[in-house]
C-alpha cells in the first residue's frame, strides 16, 4: 500500500456544477503535491457529479469520489464520509463553490510539521463575489490579530473567553487539523444547521497544540442560494431555528461533558450553552420575528418541536428562556434607542427644512428688491 499523503481534502457536493470545475481547477494548482481529494456526492441532480468524475485522470489517483445513499441536506454527513475514507496526516475541508490560493498546502503543511501543531488556524481569508469579482481579503474574526505564527493558551478558561469575544471562526476551512485528533475525539459534525460551531467547540477543547497564523489561503465565494438566507416569514423563522437549537444543544451538552473541565464548571458549561443558542438563532432573527406574532403562537411552536421529548430537555429549558429573555430585553432596549434616534433626526429635518425655506424666502426678497 502506498505511504498515506500529508493531507485529506475533504468536499462535499451537491447540485454545483457551476463552480465544482473552479474548486477542483485551484486544488490542480497547488505547489504542494503530497494530498488527497475526496469529493462526497450528496445525491446531486445536476451534472455535479460527472465533471468531478471528469477530473479523476488529471489528478492521477489523487481524487477519489463517494456518494451518500439518501441526500442529507447539509455538508455535514458528507464531511463525516469523508472523514471515514481519508487517509491524511492532516485533514482540511473545503466547500465545493470556493477556491484556495495555490501555495496554501505548502504553508499550512510547512507550519504544521514546523511547529507540530494539532491543529493550524488561519485567522483571514479571501472573499470574492459569484464570477470571482472584487477579491478582497477579509476576516470576521475579532479583536485581534496575530503577525506571526503564535500558540494558543491551553487555559480552558482562556479558549473559551476567546470562542466568546469572537477570536475563532467557526468555519471549518479555516482550521487544518491532525487526522488522529478527530478520529480519537469522535469530532465530527452534527447534521444540523450550525454544526460546525459544535464541530469547533469539540476541536478547540480537544486539541493540545493550536498555531494561530496571518496567513490567508481560503477564497470564500458569495453565493446567494443559502437555505439561511432565504426569506421567511415570522412563524417560519422560528420554526426554522428552534428545531436545531433543541437538537445542537443536546448534542453539545454532550460534548461538552467529555471533558472534565466542564464537569467541574457549570458556570462555563452553562456559558458554552448561551452562546451556541444565541449564535444559533440567526443573528436575532429568531427573536426579531418573535415580536411580530403572538406569544401563545411561539409557545405553540415550542411545544411542538420539543413534543414528547421535554423531560430530556430539562439543561435546553433553563438556557433558552434565560437566552430568549435577555435577547428580547436587548431587542427592546435597541429598538427604543433607535426609535429616540429617528425621532431626533426627524426633527433635525424639520429644523433644516425650516431653515432652508427660510433661506430661500430670504434670497426671493433679495433678487425681487435688486430687480
Amino acid at each position: 500500500m502506498m505511504n498515506p499523503p500529508a493531507i485529506s481534502v475533504i468536499v462535499p457536493l451537491y447540485n454545483a456544477e457551476k463552480y465544482i470545475g473552479e474548486c477542483l481547477d485551484s486544488l490542480l494548482a497547488q505547489t504542494f503535491k503530497d494530498f488527497e481529494v475526496i469529493v462526497v456526492d450528496d445525491c446531486s441532480t445536476d451534472n455535479s457529479l460527472a465533471i468531478a468524475k471528469s477530473y479523476l485522470e488529471k489528478f492521477g489517483g489523487r481524487l477519489k469520489i463517494s456518494r451518500m445513499y439518501v441526500n442529507s441536506g447539509k455538508p455535514s454527513l458528507p464531511r463525516n464520509k469523508g472523514l471515514t475514507v481519508s487517509r491524511g496526516e492532516y485533514i482540511y475541508f473545503m466547500d465545493n463553490d470556493d477556491l484556495i490560493t495555490p501555495t496554501a498546502f505548502e504553508e499550512l503543511y510547512t507550519l504544521a510539521k514546523d511547529y507540530d501543531a494539532d491543529v493550524v488556524y488561519c485567522e483571514k481569508y479571501y472573499v470574492c463575489g459569484e464570477n470571482r469579482e472584487n477579491l478582497r481579503l477579509t476576516s470576521v474574526q475579532k479583536p485581534v490579530f496575530v503577525d506571526k505564527p503564535t500558540f494558543e493558551t491551553d487555559s480552558f478558561p482562556e479558549r473559551i473567553k476567546k470562542i466568546l469575544e469572537g477570536s475563532f471562526l467557526v468555519m471549518p476551512w479555516n482550521y487544518l487539523a491532525r487526522r488522529d485528533l478527530l478520529i480519537e475525539n469522535e469530532i465530527s459534525f452534527p447534521n444540523i444547521i450550525r454544526d460546525d460551531s459544535i464541530w469547533q467547540c469539540n476541536l478547540i477543547f480537544s486539541a493540545k497544540k493550536i498555531l494561530r497564523v496571518p496567513n490567508a489561503v481560503y477564497v470564500w465565494r458569495s453565493v446567494k442560494n443559502s437555505i439561511t438566507r432565504v426569506e421567511k416569514t415570522p412563524q417560519q423563522t422560528i420554526n426554522f431555528w428552534l428545531n436545531p437549537v433543541i437538537l445542537g444543544v443536546k448534542i453539545l451538552h454532550e460534548t461538552l461533558n467529555k471533558f472534565d473541565f466542564f464537569k467541574k464548571n457549570p458556570q462555563h458549561h452553562y456559558v458554552m450553552l448561551n452562546y451556541f443558542i444565541i449564535g444559533s438563532l440567526g443573528n436575532d432573527n429568531f427573536f426579531r420575528a418573535s415580536f411580530q406574532i403572538q406569544p401563545f403562537v411561539i409557545y405553540e411552536t415550542i411545544k411542538q418541536e420539543f413534543g414528547d421529548k421535554l423531560g430530556e430537555q430539562d439543561v435546553l429549558v433553563s438556557v433558552l428562556c434565560t437566552a430568549f429573555n435577555t435577547q428580547q430585553k436587548n431587542f427592546a432596549i435597541n429598538h427604543q434607542k433607535f426609535n429616540q434616534f429617528a425621532a431626533q433626526a426627524q426633527n433635525r429635518i424639520k429644523e433644516l427644512e425650516t431653515q432652508l425655506a427660510d433661506s430661500r424666502r430670504r434670497v426671493a426678497e433679495l433678487e425681487a428688491h435688486l430687480n
